[in-house]
């Protein structure tokens, strides 16, 4: 299904900013940094990068670990349509981001190959 929410990723230097009882928010940590993907609304205002415009297509889940490739498959058909992607898996399912410009496109191209896109 296609998130309702315009997504913002960003580097932060600590999670001081982030508002953790945000919906929705994905954190990576690294040993080099610590990313952060929430809605634009709820964006810390001290980023050390950040990059908004973003939307979400979550794949309906939970999903079972046994599964194989189903996240290469959608970024298989993202890609043959020159549609970058910033990929994010939770513990029951994945999720593909895309430019919001590139949204409706990207629903066509999933579509065409025989994925249900549902709106959120």
């Amino acid at each position: 299904f296609i998130s309702p929410d315009e997504l913002t990723v960003c580097k932060v230097p600590s999670l001081s900013d982030v508002d953790l009882n945000a919906t929705p928010l994905y954190i990576g940590h690294t040993p080099s940094e610590l990313s952060v993907v929430c809605r634009t609304a709820d964006a810390p205002s001290r980023t050390l990068a950040r990059e908004d415009g973003w939307r979400a297509l979550v794949v309906e889940g939970p999903l079972d670990f046994s599964l194989v490739g189903v996240l290469a498959e959608l970024a298989s058909v993202l890609a043959e349509n020159r549609i970058s992607i910033f990929a994010l898996s939770t513990y029951d399912t994945d999720c593909v981001l895309v430019r919001a410009g590139d949204l409706d496109k990207a629903a066509e191209a999933l579509r065409a190959e025989g994925h249900d896109v549902l709106p959120g």
